[in-house]
């Protein structure tokens, strides 16, 4: 890991973590229990806040922009990885939210439709983070710039 800026290190855990707290809930909300779903899910959505505030500091701290090192057809799946990921990522925002906001409002019904959009689009943001991260750095060997 020598050589891998700690902030994205940190973010690709964040993700990680979320993804983790999304199955989990998602598990306990179809066993029933509904306090764990409800735990796993404000962590998820409380993980992905910190996510933010992370890639938000670390990317108008200056950090500027990680270019993928390759050519040809990996640097093509690399970037359509990373815009599937993006595009996504924009999305999901106000989804996870107003899901959020209507369990939390007790709107059952609508928060259960908004639900079976919102958990897969929000997993594979956090799963395509992790892989954009590998793919990126540990693979391509990637380093910021200076």
């Amino acid at each position: 890991m020598s050589g891998v800026p700690l902030w994205p290190t940190l973010n690709a855990f964040l993700n990680a973590l979320c993804a983790f707290l999304l199955v989990q809930g998602f598990r306990e909300v179809r066993r029933g229990d509904i306090p764990a779903h409800r735990t796993c899910m404000l962590s998820a959505l409380g993980v992905s806040a910190v996510f933010l505030v992370s890639y938000l500091a670390y990317h108008f701290s200056g950090a500027g922009i990680t270019k993928y090192p390759g050519e040809g057809a990996a640097r093509a799946a690399y970037l359509a990885l990373l815009g599937s990921h993006t595009v996504l990522a924009v999305v999901v925002v106000p989804l996870a939210v107003v899901t959020v906001t209507l369990a939390l409002r007790e709107k059952w019904d609508v928060h259960r439709r908004l639900a079976r959009v919102t958990l897969p689009i929000w997993l594979t943001v956090s799963v395509t983070g992790v892989a954009v991260y590998v793919w990126l750095y540990l693979v391509a060997g990637a380093r910021p710039p200076a």
